[in-house]
């Protein structure tokens, strides 16, 4: 079994704010989803989280711990999403690094974002909205 340890360091310190440009925030963020889901799946698993594999990191655990967050700790879709955000670029991460992983990163990669069930904001007139004009 392969220790997880190693690639969730290479992940937040290396990959994240060295390779990509994260703001520290956003590494934070990551940080924290990552955090819970260690610790829900060390009581699932009965470990520290320190021992968990990354097999054990499987798409059914994922969607319990996304639904153990909208349930239990009654979070929102968008804080589901962002955690599901982290997880998923997590395992494109792995994609590079862990071959002999790839059908379990394929079936975490196809867990989909929950769409948000409240009405859209106000529309600020015709053409794209600066913030969106920014990102093409």
């Amino acid at each position: 079994m392969t220790a997880i340890a190693p690639y969730i360091e290479a992940f937040l310190r290396e990959h994240l704010g060295h390779h990509r440009g994260a703001s520290r925030h956003t590494c934070d963020s990551y940080a924290y989803s990552f955090q819970l889901l260690f610790e829900f799946a060390a009581r699932r698993f009965q470990v520290v989280p320190s021992a968990l594999k990354l097999e054990q990191l499987d798409a059914e655990l994922i969607g319990a711990f996304l639904k153990d967050l909208e349930e239990r700790r009654r979070n929102s879709p968008d804080t589901r999403n962002t955690r599901l955000a982290a997880i998923r670029s997590f395992f494109r991460f792995l994609e590079h690094r862990e071959p002999a992983a790839l059908e379990q990163i394929r079936r975490v990669l196809a867990i989909p974002f929950q769409e948000n069930q409240h009405a859209p904001g106000p529309v600020s007139g015709p053409g794209p909205s600066p913030s969106l004009a920014r990102c093409s």
